[in-house]
């Protein structure tokens, strides 16, 4: 990811690499920032970017980075390995599997949930998407930028439909298994 980043635009320090993750691979490839500063030096240490110091920025020294070339090589070399296929984990979807061990409320209460998340997402990469296309049309690599986008897009948008299907399913289930306990209890109770 680093090595992409610093192909894309050269001379970032780490905190620039932090803010552009955020606002671009961010979205699909999650890496803690505490994870980028060993990264860097990793990479320092193989000779695949070297620091340049650049001022200071509140009274430290600012480290600007850069590929060299045996970092280009070691990038466009990753690139053409195929992708692994990592095993998905989301909490989400597991507790939504065993959601039958609780009352149906629950289940919805995280669809809710999930529903928030994923349209503030939406609106925000509908945001990042105009302003690529306002600031990054020239740019070479911008095709494949999209393309991530409009996947991301995609999911988001398949994922809001799916919800609102599977809220319904459960919001059905929680008044079937109301109507069924207060059939319960009238049947319980004493007849005169």
């Amino acid at each position: 990811m680093i090595l992409g980043l610093l192909a894309i635009e050269s001379n970032q320090s780490g905190y620039e690499i932090r803010k552009t993750v955020k606002g671009s691979v961010g979205y699909f490839w999650g890496e803690s920032y505490g994870q980028i500063y060993p990264a860097l030096k990793r990479l320092l240490a193989e000779g695949l970017i070297v620091a340049r110091p650049s001022g200071s920025s509140g009274g430290r020294k600012r480290q600007e980075y850069s590929l060299t070339p045996a970092g280009r090589a070691a990038l466009e070399e990753w690139l053409a390995i195929p992708y692994r296929e990592d095993p998905p984990r989301d909490e989400f979807l597991l507790k939504l599997f065993f959601g039958a061990e609780t009352a149906p409320s629950v289940s919805i209460a995280h669809l809710r949930r999930f529903q928030d998340r994923y349209r503030s997402t939406l609106a925000m990469i509908q945001q990042v998407e105009v302003l690529s296309q306002e600031r990054n049309s020239n740019q070479p690599g911008f095709p494949f930028w999209m393309l991530t986008l409009k996947f991301g897009l995609a999911q988001i948008r398949s994922a809001l439909e799916w919800s609102e299907s599977a809220l319904a399913m459960l919001t059905q289930a929680e008044q079937s298994a109301l109507h069924h306990e207060s059939t319960e209890a009238n049947s319980d109770a004493p007849k005169a």
